[in-house]
C-alpha cells in the first residue's frame, strides 16, 4: 500500500516529465536542428552540470539533441575543486573524436572555461545560467549583488566533512528553503523538494579556487540568461557575457534550473552554437 500523498506526487512528476518531453519535441520540430548546411562530421555536445546537481539536469537537452541526430554526452562533474574538476572534463574531451560544443551550467561554466583551454577540438562554449570567470577570479566572486548566496552561510548551507579534504574545506548542501525558494524556484514544489533531497554536495574548494584560464577569450561563446535566476544574478551573467563577446539569449522568468524546466529554450541556444561549427 502506498503512503498518503505518494500517488499525487508520482502523478505530478509524470505530468512534469511529459511536459518536458513535449517541450523538447517542440524544440526539435521548430528549432535550428538539424543544421541546414552541416558537414559530414557532426559536433558532439558535451554538457557539464553545476553544484548541487548531477548529469540528469541535462536529460531534456540530451533527448532533444539526440533526436535531431547529434551526439550528446552529459558527464559527471566531481565538484571537488576547480583545477581537478576542469582536468576531469579535459581528460574526457580527449576521448571525443571530432569537434565539440562544450556546455556548462552554473559552476560548470567555470569548469568549461578552464577545461577548454588546451582542448583544440572544442569549437564553441555555451554558458547556461553560469559563471564564466576570468583568470584569477573565483566562482564565489561571480554570484552578483543580490544573489541568494550572499547571505549568512549558516542560513544557506548544511556543512559536512569529507575524506581527504584540504584543510578548512567542507562539503556544502543547500538548505531546503534556499534550494526550493531560490535555486529551483521555477519548478513545481514537489519536484524542487525531490531535487533538494537528492542534491550532490559541492566542496567549498570548488567555489574558492581561482580560475587558471579563460577559454572564452579565444573560443566563440553563447550565453543563456534566465531573468529569474536568484543564484547567479542576471546582471552578473550579462556582465560576464559582454566581456566574453558572447551571443546572448535572455529567457524571461525561469530560475537557476531553467535547463530542467524549459529544456526547449536551452536546447535552442545550444543548437545555435552547434550550427556554427563547420564539420568536415
Amino acid at each position: 500500500m502506498s503512503r498518503p500523498g505518494t500517488g499525487t506526487t508520482i502523478a505530478c512528476l509524470t505530468v512534469l516529465t511529459a511536459t518536458i518531453a513535449a517541450q523538447a519535441a517542440t524544440a526539435h520540430a521548430s528549432g535550428p536542428l538539424p543544421c541546414p548546411s552541416a558537414g559530414t562530421t557532426k559536433p558532439t555536445v558535451v554538457l557539464v552540470h553545476g553544484a548541487w546537481a548531477d548529469t540528469s539536469s541535462w536529460n531534456g537537452e540530451v533527448d532533444a539533441l539526440r533526436r535531431a541526430g547529434y551526439p550528446a554526452r552529459a558527464i559527471g562533474n566531481p565538484l571537488r575543486n576547480l583545477d581537478d574538476d576542469a582536468a576531469t572534463v579535459a581528460d574526457f574531451l580527449t576521448t571525443v573524436s571530432g569537434p565539440v560544443v562544450l556546455v556548462g551550467h552554473s559552476y560548470g561554466g567555470s569548469v568549461i572555461t578552464n577545461a577548454a583551454v588546451n582542448a583544440p577540438n572544442v569549437k564553441a562554449l555555451v554558458y547556461v545560467d553560469a559563471a564564466a570567470p576570468d583568470t584569477g577570479e573565483t566562482t564565489a566572486q561571480l554570484s552578483g549583488s543580490g544573489s541568494a548566496l550572499n547571505g549568512d552561510p549558516d542560513t544557506l548551507y548544511d556543512k559536512a566533512s569529507y575524506s581527504n579534504a584540504p584543510q578548512g574545506a567542507s562539503d556544502l548542501y543547500l538548505k531546503r528553503d534556499v534550494f526550493v525558494g531560490s535555486f529551483a524556484s521555477g519548478l513545481p514544489r514537489d519536484t524542487a523538494v525531490r531535487l533538494w533531497a537528492s542534491q550532490r554536495a559541492a566542496s567549498t574548494s570548488a567555489f574558492q579556487t581561482p580560475s587558471r584560464a579563460a577559454a572564452w577569450k579565444k573560443i566563440p561563446s553563447w550565453y543563456f540568461v534566465s531573468t529569474g535566476d536568484r543564484i547567479i544574478t542576471p546582471a552578473s551573467q550579462l556582465s560576464m557575457a559582454r566581456r566574453a563577446h558572447a551571443k546572448v539569449t535572455k529567457f524571461s522568468g525561469g530560475s537557476h534550473l531553467t535547463l530542467i524546466s524549459h529544456p526547449d529554450a536551452v536546447t535552442s541556444v545550444i543548437a545555435s552554437a552547434v550550427c556554427s561549427v563547420k564539420g568536415d
